[in-house]
């Protein structure tokens, strides 16, 4: 009886210093339609700044009350801030003929403007609307667009429950913002 217990001692201990296997959830953009092309041949987008709980690596909901909780051992497969940040580059080179690419910029001559996004609300709300609020500013370091700020206040519907749901309606939300931004540059 000792005998067995010796051999599943080390057992166990490998077993919880294994990796989990917790489902991870790709971020990105939506496919849509292509717009005029811009003025601006390149674009820089600087990395998405979130809020702390739409920053962290878990999946999180609207529960009873207006609280946000994670949902169910699920994960974000990338930094969320990266992966907004790449959805966004995406969907706007889909989009607008441009290109785009996250900071730091790749290319020796610089970007003819700088996309800088600031999220307020990312989550997945408790009536089954996905909530993407926030403002993103276009600058411009050698003054070839007009620079400004813009809000935005996005809702997309979730299809579903649970953490697949949840990310589908980020990946449409995300798509709806790089429109606003396409169409306003």
């Amino acid at each position: 009886m000792i005998k067995s217990l010796t051999l599943m001692a080390p057992l166990a201990l490998l077993a919880a210093c294994g990796p989990s296997n917790e489902a991870r959830y790709l971020i990105s953009a939506a496919p849509g339609e292509k717009l005029a092309n811009l003025r601006s041949r390149t674009i820089e987008v600087r990395l998405v700044s979130l809020p702390s709980y739409a920053a962290a690596s878990e999946i999180v909901a609207e529960g009873e009350g207006g609280a946000l909780f994670a949902l169910g051992g699920a994960q974000w497969a990338d930094d969320p801030a990266r992966g907004m940040t790449a959805a966004l580059a995406r969907g706007l080179n889909e989009r607008t003929g441009a290109s785009a690419a996250m900071e730091p910029w790749p290319l020796n001559t610089g970007p003819d403007v700088r996309l800088d996004v600031r999220v307020d609300q990312a989550y997945a709300r408790a009536d089954g609307v996905f909530e993407l609020t926030g403002q993103f500013a276009v600058s411009s370091p050698e003054g070839t667009v007009r620079e400004f700020v813009r809000p935005f206040d996005i809702q997309a519907p979730v299809s579903g429950t649970g953490p697949s749901a949840a990310a589908d309606a980020l990946s449409r939300a995300l798509a709806e913002l790089a429109r606003q931004v396409s169409q306003a540059m």
